[in-house]
């Protein structure tokens, strides 16, 4: 009788180094990105601190793997559409590292995907408060959809773009190195990475506000023991009347 083969463990991608720590940002240039863009190059006029991804044209999936799995210091993110399982487990194990500063933001309009569904779980389980990660859900200032889709990695590098974190939202490239292949599926979004030291201080300062925005609507999760109530307030009795 033939021995049953053992399948091996899913191996993540090479763009995905979250368990090897000597990976990291602090080298990082936009020309590192240039090998998921479908021509493989950028053109001799590209910025050196900007550039602008296509959805369904270039891998950005791989692209947007490749920084945040590169994240050893602070990830300030917030994200409209959290769909990828893939991502969902890079930033979970950043989560629960203690040694990586978080702040994470959702929409509360999404807030019943699987994936917030996750995180949701993991912070009422193990407080990821504990862990430097801070996480909440809310909206805008005017209470309508937090539609800032976008993060700040280590403070040095920023990512920006309608690209929704899911398989059509960031296509699937099925066949390696090119968009297609069976079950090919893309959306029109468009992803920008940029290294401006100007623009990513000021778009860290706006993630960080609308996490506090979020969090003041009393829309933040966290353990029960750990939520702030609200203080009874204590009814003034009337002034007793004088006796004549």
């Amino acid at each position: 009788m033939a021995k049953a083969t053992a399948i091996p463990p899913k191996q993540p991608s090479p763009s995905n180094v979250t368990s090897d720590p000597s990976q990291s940002l602090q080298t990082f240039d936009l020309l590192d990105l240039k090998q998921y863009t479908q021509e493989g190059t950028y053109a001799t006029t590209a910025s050196k601190d900007f550039h602008l991804f296509f959805v369904g044209r270039d891998d950005v999936h791989d692209i947007l793997k490749y920084v945040l799995s590169r994240v050893r210091v602070s990830l300030y993110i917030n994200m409209f559409g959290y769909d990828d399982d893939e991502i969902n487990d890079i930033l979970m194990a950043k989560a629960l590292d203690p040694s990586v500063t978080m702040l994470i933001t959702l929409d509360k309009s999404q807030s019943g995907g699987k994936h917030e569904k996750d995180l949701l779980a993991a912070d009422q389980k193990q407080a990821l408060a504990a862990f430097n990660t801070h996480f909440t859900i809310g909206q805008s200032l005017t209470h309508q959809i937090s539609h800032t889709k976008g993060f700040v990695a280590d403070g040095k590098v920023g990512a920006e773009g309608s690209t929704n974190w899911s398989v059509s939202g960031e296509g699937s490239f099925v066949i390696a190195g090119k968009a297609g292949g069976a079950g090919y599926k893309a959306q029109n979004n468009t992803q920008t990475i940029f290294t401006d030291a100007d623009s990513v201080s000021r778009f860290q300062t706006e993630l960080i506000a609308e996490h506090m925005i979020a969090e003041n609507q009393q829309e933040t999760v966290a353990p029960p023991n750990k939520r702030q109530r609200k203080l009874p307030v204590e009814k003034k009795k009337p002034p007793e009347k004088a006796s004549s």
